[in-house]
């Protein structure tokens, strides 16, 4: 079990639909929150307690500039949650290398980076006696690769592929990986893409609820969400 009430959590991509919603719920269970986004203002406008700190996930030096302003405003860092991503859909064909590139550089990479900029901190939470953690969302697509999607899947696999490996050394040091794989989620991702438009979707499954099945896995220790543990109510 991960007790939430004191914990120090950096929430990355907090103005994303998603994001919005994870960082509201553990604020409610009492986590002292650093807010990540790219722009201040709306990170003020959130209205959720906490500090902010801003960065273009693109950019390697300013992924690690982000988690060292995040550790030094609070003394360290006990969980990360990286909410943040893009999409881009069409015909694999005809991506152009620009959004490939920021498909991968936002998706893949910068998760990375990030994991690899907080894992002295979150080792030491460990060795305090905390039980720090890492979430990535892989969602669903890491799954079922989704034609149409195919470079944006291929983003999001990697993450996981990631995430598995570097969970399984993780472990000795104390930090637990937890990947989540939701199925598509109205959070107005998909009316932003970087490239292409995206086909009708059905109906997603609501923020609130995929937020609170993230938030509830942290506090129960679990480290993987496959699509089938977000499945509605029979």
């Amino acid at each position: 079990m991960t007790t939430l009430p004191g914990s120090v959590v950096l929430v990355v991509g907090a103005t994303g639909g998603l994001g919005r919603e994870i960082a509201r719920q553990l604020s409610a269970a009492g986590a002292t929150l650093v807010l990540a986004g790219r722009d201040t203002a709306r990170l003020e406008a959130l209205g959720i307690p906490g500090t902010l700190v801003t960065g273009d996930l693109t950019d390697a030096s300013a992924v690690d500039a982000l988690v060292a302003r995040a550790v030094q405003a609070t003394g360290g860092l006990d969980g990360v949650v990286n909410a943040a991503g893009v999409v881009a859909f069409g015909p694999a064909r005809e991506l152009g290398d620009a959004a490939m590139e920021e498909l991968f550089a936002v998706n893949a990479l910068a998760p990375i980076r990030l994991l690899r900029a907080a894992a002295d901190s979150l080792t030491a939470s460990a060795a305090a006696g905390r039980e720090p953690f890492f979430v990535t969302l892989s969602g669903v697509v890491s799954e079922s690769p989704t034609a149409g999607l195919a470079a944006y899947s291929a983003s999001k696999a990697a993450l996981a592929a990631f995430g598995q490996a570097a969970g399984r050394e993780l472990r000795r040091s104390g930090i637990r990986m937890i990947d989540a794989r939701p199925g598509h989620t109205e959070t107005g991702l998909a009316d932003r893409p970087i490239s292409g438009v995206a086909p009708n979707f059905p109906a997603g499954l609501q923020p609130e609820a995929v937020a609170a099945r993230i938030v509830a896995a942290i506090a129960a220790g679990e480290r993987d969400l496959p699509s089938s543990a977000f499945a509605p109510p029979a």
